[in-house]
């Protein structure tokens, strides 16, 4: 399956094709087991797992109280700074102003260090339309792009492919690159591939992990140092995130930065952590002589207008709840059909592409409750996930106080027959005769029952009533007769 062909509405028959690959499964849950292993040894003392995880949501929460005043104050700050801010409501304008800063400066290479936000909004296919090519340089990435896919995890995005598959990916688009299976050897290819881009390129993109608006900083993790050669070797850096990176305070980042690492890939800390306050000053040597922040909406207010979503945005991108997830580790990130896989894509997909086209990602799940357990900023996944099924299936309630805002398709869920089947399941519930009635009739009609049952019948048998309901099972054994009432 390709990843770049799958849609989150297909997202039923991608996750059905899925579980027939058995390589994939494989794959997936070793990488997973993994994962877990590795985070259950830095967190292994929950009082203290649960007092940072308690900060880190404190913190979040905070800045999410704050926000407009916090992008404002971080506005200003940038701009003392030398950093020029643009304001992208939607992924058609991110796009655009990238372009804009491109040609010009007339580049015709952009290199990138890992950024999900470039990922959501397309970017690398709209400069490819406008003759600027987009090379990624994280590793895992630069796999994906050399293979035409994109990423299946959020930290780790070719976790679906095996040494062999990078193997081939590297002799077959790589000049010069032997069929090797030895991973120090194809580390190496790609690096050497990798390293000429940096000096030829005329503009550096990067993500962001977290914006402080105290000190006008933008901070990058990463373990490779592609980020740190995209942001300080070319002429001109362009960051591009989500509003919600913000936070107020530079001390804010240091627990973020703890649970960040050791949900992520269970590292006490990562190689590089980069502090970004701004371009090339005078009699530095180094860094880069123009800056740019984009900060994008792209649906992400939407979550915010409304209280019962907000705590979406408290999301660090760590991917600990995708690690955890019984369906995530058995169908891949590629089934999704999204930039943002697994349960932290179900409540966020539905804000940044609407219902429409995700309405099935939030009954992806078997509600253990694992993802919001792990979770380090303490996101109730589980709940925001039935308040999404239920917004699937039912339009907004202007009557509810406050009122509720309709989510951008809203409703899409929505089935007729479903509909009245809960109308007429009300009315016969609500009505101790019609009950009495139906339960006399339903054992005596049983041989009325369809033998396909929708999605039940795929790996059950299909329901049919008793024999005898309770209530005559009960009467026999009293020896009373048979009534209706």
């Amino acid at each position: 399956m390709s990843i770049a062909t799958t849609r989150p509405d297909d997202f039923k028959a991608q996750a059905r094709a899925a579980l027939q690959d058995a390589q994939l499964r494989t794959s997936f849950r070793g990488a997973m087991d993994f994962l877990v292993e590795r985070r259950a040894v830095h967190f292994s003392d929950l009082q203290a797992f649960e007092r940072l995880r308690s900060l880190g949501e404190s913190v979040r929460q905070h800045a999410l109280a704050h926000l407009p005043d916090l992008l404002e104050q971080l506005e200003e700050r940038l701009g003392k700074q030398g950093v020029q801010v643009h304001w992208a409501q939607t992924a058609d304008e991110a796009n655009r102003i990238c372009l804009d800063i491109a040609q010009r400066h007339a580049a015709k290479l952009i290199v990138k260090g890992k950024s999900m936000v470039s990922e959501e909004i397309e970017l690398n296919h709209e400069m490819a339309q406008h003759g600027i090519d987009c090379v990624e340089t994280d590793m895992g990435e630069f796999i994906l792009q050399l293979d035409g896919e994109r990423p299946s995890h959020i930290i780790m995005p070719a976790i679906h492919k095996t040494k062999e598959d990078v193997a081939r990916i590297f002799h077959e688009h790589v000049d010069g690159a032997p069929l090797t299976d030895d991973v120090a050897e194809m580390i190496a290819i790609g690096r050497r591939a990798l390293r000429q881009k940096f000096g030829e390129a005329r503009i550096g993109l990067s993500g962001v992990n977290f914006l402080v608006a105290e000190t006008g900083s933008l901070v990058l993790v990463e373990n490779e140092g592609n980020g740190r050669l995209c942001t300080s070797i070319p002429d001109v850096h362009i960051a591009v995130t989500g509003i919600e990176k913000v936070v107020e305070k530079l001390e804010h980042v240091v627990p973020l930065y703890a649970l960040l690492t050791r949900s992520a890939t269970g590292q006490a800390v990562t190689t590089y952590l980069n502090v970004i306050t701004g371009p090339r000053r005078p009699g530095e040597k180094d860094g880069p002589r123009e800056m740019h922040l984009i900060l994008l909406d792209n649906g992400r207010t939407q979550a915010y207008r409304e209280e019962r979503y907000r705590a979406t945005l408290q999301c660090i991108r760590c991917g600990a709840c995708m690690n955890h997830c019984p369906v995530y580790t058995r169908v891949g990130g590629l089934s999704y059909g999204t930039t943002y896989p697994g349960p932290i894509g179900a409540i966020v997909s539905p804000h940044l592409q609407g219902l429409a086209s995700t309405q099935h990602l939030p009954t992806a799940s078997s509600l253990c409750g694992a993802c919001g357990e792990v979770c380090p900023v303490r996101i109730p996944i589980p709940d925001l996930l039935m308040r999404l099924r239920e917004a699937g299936r039912h339009r907004t309630d202007a009557s509810a106080t406050p009122p509720t805002q309709p989510l951008t398709g809203q409703g899409a869920a929505r089935s007729i027959v479903e509909a009245w089947t809960w109308r007429l399941w009300r009315i016969l519930y609500a009505s101790p005769g019609l009950y009495a009635l139906f339960a006399w009739l339903a054992p005596r009609l049983r041989w009325l029952t369809p033998p396909l049952q929708g999605g039940w019948t795929r790996r059950r048998a299909p329901l049919r009533p008793a024999a005898r309901s309770l209530r005559e099972q009960l009467a026999g054994r009293a020896g009373k007769p048979r009534t209706l009432d």
